[in-house]
């Protein structure tokens, strides 16, 4: 499970240190990929696997599966954690998401998100003030 907020910097050569409770959910390595508002998103293997099957079996002839599949599985790259407990991003992903020197890395349960801190911030400010909007939106869910 990943949860929790993490700043982290990135180094000249593109890797980023994974947040060390993390690590052990990512032994099987991880999968890379673009991700909404323009974040990565960082899935473990058997996840992403599972996720995979079920945006391959979306019809191809629906344009928004098909525009999924080239976000999702056009950018992907799989990766592994080294012994100092880093990623390395592709050039094209950290591009993708503006990302920097500093970074944010959000856990989100089953997967999580590397964020340019910059967007981050603006992420938590619009949630910020639309709590209200959410929490109705949750009600409506039975949450």
């Amino acid at each position: 499970m990943f949860l929790g907020e993490f700043e982290h910097t990135i180094d000249d050569k593109g890797r980023v240190s994974v947040p060390a409770r993390f690590r052990e959910d990512l032994q099987e390595g991880l999968v890379l990929t673009r991700g909404f508002d323009h974040c990565l998103q960082v899935f473990p293997r058997p996840t992403w696997q599972s996720l995979a099957q079920r945006i391959s079996s979306l019809s191809l002839g629906n344009e928004e599966a098909r525009n999924l599949r080239r976000l999702l599985f056009s950018g992907a790259a799989e990766v592994e954690v080294d012994r100092q407990g880093r990623i390395l991003i592709p050039q094209n992903l950290r591009e993708y998401a503006t990302l920097s020197e500093q970074v944010v890395i959000a856990g989100l349960d089953t997967y999580f998100e590397i964020w340019a801190r910059d967007r981050w911030q603006q992420v938590l400010e619009r949630l910020d003030s639309s709590g209200s909007s959410i929490a109705t939106q949750l009600a409506e869910l039975g949450i």
